[in-house]
């Protein structure tokens, strides 16, 4: 009796298995099918973006190559390798570029001293056009990351920072100054965090380069945002500013319109009738 018993869930449990084994089947089939379909489509996807943005990149560099053709290679020769006219752009990287055309000092007007700031002559896409085919050319400093651009950072390190590096030549309020020869150090109050970045990487004009070896990355930012602090925060500090130009100016308007104020009062005193 038990064994007729057993016997029969046995056969009972083998049909059941039959039952279930094609549908099983299926399943797995299907899940092994969807799950490489959904590879496929996910690399598919990653190659043609990948593609897409290798296209994209070398039209750019097309594009700048033809406008630095056009517009530059007077000056810097055909290969950006320099002439008597202009200096050689190897290994100068995007940065110098961004720089130097995204400030309107490139191209440069006429032979002087140093590039003056003038209004810009190339869109944002060619200026971007120029740069990267400037960097295809030699490896050298790159547009900066946005999150050294944030202006977040330390404002009384950058303060410090910029005392110690940048203010014997632009001036502890960053209002720029004179240099010898005709050259100047610019104003840097209205400077975008961007070119502020450019200027330290790259070292344009008579600035000499600082690099993330003599100022890192985090250092650049808080040096932008005491920058930007000092202008949009506070203002003039310490008062009426009398152009940031230091002691000098401040010692003569003293002398000429305050001792000459007292000089005229006195003047006029002695000159009037008992």
């Amino acid at each position: 009796m038990f064994n007729a018993k057993k016997a029969g869930s046995a056969k009972r449990a083998r049909r059941t298995q039959r039952r279930r084994a094609p549908f099983a089947t299926a399943a797995l089939l299907g899940a092994g099918l969807i799950l490489t379909g959904g590879a496929y489509t996910a690399i598919d996807q990653g190659t043609r973006a990948s593609a897409a943005t290798e296209s994209q990149s070398a039209e750019t560099v097309a594009r700048g190559e033809a406008l630095f053709q056009s517009n530059c290679a007077t000056c810097h020769g055909m290969n950006a390798v320099g002439t008597a006219n202009g200096p050689s752009l190897i290994g100068v990287g995007a940065a110098a570029v961004d720089f130097q055309v995204g400030t309107g000092r490139m191209p440069m007007q006429a032979n002087g001293a140093q590039a003056p700031v003038k209004p810009v002559q190339f869109t944002a896409e060619d200026t971007n056009a120029l740069a990267q085919y400037v960097a295809t050319l030699a490896p050298g400093p790159g547009i900066p990351e946005k999150e050294y651009l944030q202006a977040d950072g330390d404002a009384a390190r950058g303060a410090e920072l910029f005392r110690i590096n940048c203010a014997m030549c632009h001036n502890v309020a960053a209002a720029g100054g004179a240099l010898t020869e005709g050259k100047f150090a610019p104003n840097l109050q209205q400077v975008t965090p961007a070119h502020l970045y450019e200027a330290m990487a790259t070292g344009p004009q008579n600035m000499p380069v600082f690099n993330d070896a003599n100022l890192t990355p985090e250092d650049k930012r808080d040096i932008i945002t005491a920058i930007r602090w000092q202008t949009d925060v506070t203002g003039n500090i310490g008062g009426y500013n009398l152009g940031s130009l230091g002691p000098v100016s401040e010692g003569l308007f003293i002398w000429v319109f305050g001792i000459g104020s007292v000089i005229a009062m006195t003047v006029w005193l002695a000159t009037r009738p008992n």
